[in-house]
């Protein structure tokens, strides 16, 4: 028998839109990929992607309290970096209920960069096209359609799974990545702040 999934504590964006006002809120790391941080994010936010944290969240774990908000594109990644470090030791992060959709959507204040398409985007994008192209060739290619269902399948996975092996590997494309982060910067800046 598996453990139950445990929900995370949320914030919502106007109470969070609240917090930060005068700048001394609460610690936003933002577990997108540096190309979808760099497109917007919220001021003062560090970037984190998900699968450094993962990696580094040792290191992470003396500076992070429950003085923190974990932020993504709509809340799935946060809530896995959440559990990502409550198994490691740190309970009771709060994660940005529907991530920065919601923020932008609650006219939060955001920093924008070069625009990108959200990695989200880049998924729907590839496996339509992989669907639209097995299929359309399988009509004089009998057997080729059934890419398109192991597209299915996998899009089916990563749906009950909440992970998508398609949206990491996009993510490491140079397009995603954008301005590398530096994680001992982000660990000192957040070492240097009470």
């Amino acid at each position: 028998m598996t453990a139950p999934t445990r929900t995370p504590a949320a914030i919502d964006a106007a109470t969070l839109s609240e917090l930060t006002k005068d700048g001394s809120g609460p610690r936003l790391l933002d577990v997108r990929t540096p190309g979808e941080f760099h497109t917007v994010h919220i001021p003062g936010a560090y970037n984190v992607p998900l699968d450094t944290l993962r990696t580094r969240r040792a290191d992470l774990l003396h500076h992070l309290d429950e003085d923190t908000v974990l932020i993504c594109r709509s809340g799935a990644r946060a809530a896995q970096a959440e559990q990502a470090l409550a198994d490691a030791g740190l309970p009771n992060l709060r994660v940005l209920e529907g991530g920065m959709v919601a923020w932008e959507e609650a006219q939060g204040a955001v920093t924008h960069g070069a625009a990108r398409w959200e990695l989200e985007r880049q998924v729907r994008l590839i496996a339509g096209s992989i669907v639209l192209v097995s299929g359309l060739a399988g009509l004089a290619i009998p057997g080729l359609h059934l890419i398109g269902t192991a597209v299915g399948a996998g899009l089916t996975f990563a749906a009950l799974t909440n992970t998508c092996a398609m949206g990491m590997l996009l993510a490491k494309l140079p397009y995603n990545r954008g301005p590398r982060t530096d994680i001992n910067t982000v660990i000192t800046t957040l070492r240097s702040r009470p």
